[in-house]
């Protein structure tokens, strides 16, 4: 039987992306090759997740070792490379911002340099962003006029002036937001952005770089205190305690839930563009984290959620996307709502924590 997808190498592709998007996409590949090497942080246990399609190959593998890169591309030689391997996390990246940069940045090179060394040129190049690289993007003015804020001090944070100005933070939209990142992590995924775009372009191929806004459902660690906000809210409800809010609990931001991610990945993947593509994947619907709160709590009955003002350097005030045009005419629409998307995870946790 012939398949829509010749052979795929998807770096980083046993963590929580990863394993949903092999559930779509794995079977329609003649080779669904996944190297990953199992952090601990994101892997509580160092083994093959069960979550990852039992059609996938799992090679435990790092993208920052070339050895490991050059046996499994000579091995597989893939029309497709996804690359989700990354570090993730805006605090982190500050304290640790080595360990950011050798895995996004570095990790990036060395997947392109193995390509090299093997004489093989992928069809196309799919590209996990992020949302990190806008900063704050644009801010409209009661006159409105707009401006770009920047990277808000760890003074002004002190103090709490949380807002910029009197104005109101505008979507983001890759075709007309001007990327300006303020934490180490933002930098280093416009970094992976602009190598890859240098690298394809020069090799005449494809590349589509898709910018996600906060990801979360089934499927995400539970125990990463990094990453997966949603989770965390959710098991301080569970166990029948306040959820505490950064700020003054109007920070804004775009959840998406983890199938419409999955299903925008997954139409980049079937429609290969000519060049090189770039698009954002939001729900469309900005949140505070009051609200998100506020809905948490009340599928638990848990305590109303409580502001303590702390706040974390580097982090963005407001962040959330318009629709992607390109994707949707290419027929992919969110489908989850927030209230959907948070009641569903909320079975998902509890079976977990049950099985635990």
């Amino acid at each position: 039987m012939s398949s829509r997808l010749g052979p795929v190498l998807v770096t980083g592709g046993a963590g929580f992306i990863g394993c949903a998007l092999s559930q779509v996409l794995a079977g329609e590949a003649e080779r669904w090759v996944v190297l990953d090497n199992l952090h601990p942080q994101v892997h509580p246990v160092a083994e093959r997740p069960q979550a990852l399609h039992q059609a996938a190959e799992f090679v435990r593998g790092d993208v920052t070792v070339a050895a490991d890169l050059d046996a499994v591309m000579a091995e597989v030689r893939p029309e497709t490379v996804i690359h989700l391997a990354a570090e993730t996390g805006t605090a982190q990246s500050l304290d640790e911002s080595t360990r950011h940069s050798l895995v996004n940045v570095v990790g990036t090179t060395q997947v392109l340099d193995a390509l090299t060394r093997i004489g093989h040129v992928p069809d196309h190049i799919v590209l996990t962003s992020s949302r990190a690289v806008y900063g704050e993007g644009e801010w409209q003015r009661p006159d409105g006029t707009l401006f770009r804020p920047g990277l808000r001090t760890h003074a002004q944070l002190e103090a709490g002036r949380w807002d910029h100005e009197d104005a109101v933070a505008q979507p983001h939209s890759a075709g007309t937001t001007v990327p300006a990142p303020v934490n180490v992590y933002g930098a280093t995924k416009l970094a992976q952005e602009h190598i890859l775009s240098a690298w394809t372009g020069s090799r005449d191929t494809s590349l589509t770089a898709l910018r996600l806004q906060n990801v979360y459902g089934p499927g995400q660690s539970l125990s990463n205190p990094y990453t997966g906000i949603v989770s965390l809210f959710s098991q301080l409800a569970m166990r029948g305690e306040s959820i505490p809010l950064y700020e003054d609990g109007d920070i804004t931001r775009d959840f998406v839930f983890i199938d419409d991610v999955v299903s925008a990945i997954a139409t980049a993947v079937r429609n290969r563009p000519e060049g090189q593509r770039l698009v954002d994947v939001g729900s469309g619907e900005p949140s505070t984290i009051r609200q998100l709160a506020e809905t948490i709590a009340a599928f638990h009955s848990a305590p109303a959620p409580h502001v303590t003002g702390q706040f974390r350097d580097g982090d963005v005030r407001a962040a959330s996307s318009v629709l992607d045009q390109e994707l949707v005419g290419l027929g992919w629409k969110p489908q989850w709502s927030l209230a959907d998307g948070v009641a569903a995870l909320q079975g998902w946790i509890r079976d977990e924590l049950a099985a635990g």
